[in-house]
């Protein structure tokens, strides 16, 4: 499902990444951890196509996303990755049903097929009572809920987590990894997550950690 090849990024004077090699396979629920500063979130903001390596290669489902113009990249985004970020995001204006929505409105999907999409995606998640709530009226595990719905209502290629449980209790910690576990038996979706919580990470198919701008561990 992804595949990079010598990714390098610096800012300024400070490489960040130094030659990331990795292979994630469909289905895969990776994690990735590491320091503060080590490189985490700006791996996972390249796989995201959200910022650009200063070199190397990726490929996200067989398309080499390096060589893909701004348009392209922005389409395919839409189209193949989903996000979930550690505080939501999710516009407090809108309700759950409408949150969720958004990226299908943006790849130019009929109303009609997004609500459905997006109200079967709440209910598998448990959130059919709380369609029509909007974010300040929700749990902070509810948030997340409907922030995953969203990442996965274009049936993207691949979902990118930075820091998923950062802002979850305990409880709503493990509970969003069995999660995770349960999307990707019933969709197949790959799930690529960093994290600073280690005792968490140890659930993911696959520990990857990154020191210095390299990964220097593989657990399997």
């Amino acid at each position: 499902m992804i595949t990079t090849k010598n990714i390098t990024k610096s800012f300024g004077n400070l490489q960040v990444l130094k030659g990331i090699d990795l292979q994630i396979d469909k289905g895969e629920i990776v994690s990735i951890v590491g320091a503060s500063g080590a490189g985490k979130t700006t791996l996972l903001q390249i796989l995201g196509t959200l910022s650009k390596p200063d070199g190397g290669e990726i490929t996200i489902d067989n398309t080499d996303i390096v060589r893909l113009n701004e348009k392209r990249i922005a389409k395919f985004r839409n189209q193949n990755i989903g996000f979930v970020f550690q505080f939501h995001q999710l516009l407090p204006e809108f309700t759950a049903l409408e949150n969720v929505c958004i990226p299908a409105f943006i790849a130019n999907k009929s109303r009609q097929e997004s609500f459905k999409r997006a109200k079967e995606l709440l209910g598998f998640l448990n959130m059919e009572n709380r369609l029509n709530h909007k974010p300040g009226e929700m749990s902070g595990g509810e948030n997340q809920r409907v922030a995953i719905a969203r990442a996965l209502v274009n049936d993207p290629a691949v979902v990118l987590a930075d820091e998923p449980t950062g802002n979850l209790d305990s409880g709503n910690t493990k509970e969003l990894y069995e999660l995770f576990y349960t999307l990707r038996n019933e969709y197949q979706q790959t799930f690529v997550i960093v994290t600073h919580n280690a005792e968490v990470a140890k659930t993911s198919d696959r520990i990857l950690t990154i020191k210095d701008g390299k990964i220097i561990y593989r657990i399997n």
